[in-house]
């Protein structure tokens, strides 16, 4: 396999669940700490995901596809679904990344708290999703 442009070879024998472990610590703010939550809840949400380590530090969720990502930014953690613009989300979580046809995404900032159950369910549907194109 090629390797991205810009990828760090360094980090290719490093399992990305290392690799997002490392980033949640250096955040060593809440920051790390909703990252590290939201790592928690797609984990929980589907047993089965596959964390990766892309984009030159990004961590990623996949099944079957690429569920989303857990970027973190100076005043803002933001989970972006690669297919959320395709996802329901009745509790209205998504509040970032609205314009586009394909991603949607939420921001979090400090203080926010999490509405566990809605964003389970989100990612559950990406699954769902990314298995239903899988099928065709």
């Amino acid at each position: 396999m090629k390797k991205s442009e810009g990828q760090d070879s360094r980090q290719d024998s490093i399992p990305a669940s290392e690799l997002i472990d490392a980033r949640i610590r250096e955040l060593d703010d809440w920051r790390g700490q909703m990252l590290g939550r939201l790592r928690a809840l797609v984990r929980e949400a589907d047993p089965e995901v596959v964390e990766e380590w892309k984009w030159r530090g990004v961590p990623v969720w996949s099944h079957d596809g690429i569920v989303g990502t857990g970027e973190t930014y100076k005043n803002v953690v933001k989970m972006t679904f690669a297919k959320g613009a395709a996802v329901d989300d009745p509790a209205g979580l998504f509040n970032a990344s609205l314009e586009g046809n394909t991603r949607r995404a939420i921001d979090f900032q400090e203080g926010d708290k999490i509405d566990e159950k809605a964003l389970k369910a989100l990612v559950r549907a990406a699954v769902a999703l990314n298995q239903s194109k899988r099928r065709r």
